[in-house]
């Protein structure tokens, strides 16, 4: 499996999900500086988490004009598959590549703690994980997920919400963690998959969600 991870200017988890990729799944893992473009046909895109150009103006607002996002809507025109993980989400709602935005925590507070997240079922992604409940990290400031009700009318409808939250944390509309574009090939969530990853913290259950994923390449 050949994988890209796009690096912008304040990315911090680049090299935790390229590691994770590259050691539990033996993932070919190339990094991709957001200035450059990038020719070759990777499997998937990781677009990370962290504070792309510091968060100015709003969090991915900056990060959707950079050069490796013109080979990244390429890269989606071809069918490729995209993960976005918490700043990669924001990015990939402000590029349009998924529906909606991520609005400031409705405590106004960063958040930083375990959820719990159910698996929606009837999401072709979602529908691989048997398991019903997954402890996930989040860490982020601007994670309420929103929507024009006729735009959430519709992700709901065509499948395209992944996870919810158990307990929200933010006051993500409809209790929505993550989602797909209509074709389940471009993938944004706000938890970190890539942090629950590690036996000796008992966090396991990212595992369940990159197997998931990996089924619809």
């Amino acid at each position: 499996m050949k994988v890209n991870v796009i690096t912008f200017p304040g990315s911090n988890c680049d090299k935790d999900i390229g590691t994770i990729l590259t050691n539990q799944f033996q993932a070919d893992v190339q990094y991709i500086w957001h200035k450059d473009q990038f020719e070759n046909k990777p499997d998937l895109v990781v677009l990370p988490g962290g504070f792309s150009f510091g968060d100015y103006l709003r969090c991915g607002a900056m990060a959707k004009f950079s050069n490796a996002m013109k080979s990244v809507l390429q890269h989606v025109d071809r069918g490729g598959m995209v993960l976005g993980v918490c700043n990669g989400f924001q990015i990939l709602t402000e590029s349009g590549l998924l529906p909606g935005a991520l609005l400031h925590n409705r405590t106004l507070k960063y958040i930083c703690k375990d959820v719990n997240l159910k698996p929606v079922h009837n999401n072709k992604i979602a529908e691989q994980i048997q398991k019903q409940s997954l402890s996930i990290p989040i860490a982020h400031g601007e994670g309420a997920y929103y929507a024009e009700p006729d735009v959430l009318k519709e992700i709901e409808e065509k499948g395209q919400v992944v996870f919810r939250y158990e307990t929200n944390p933010n006051g993500s509309l409809n209790d929505i963690a993550g989602i797909s574009n209509q074709n389940f090939k471009v993938i944004g969530m706000m938890p970190h998959p890539e942090r629950a990853m590690n036996p000796y913290t008992n966090h396991l259950d990212g595992k369940l969600i990159f197997e998931a994923i990996f089924s619809n390449l």
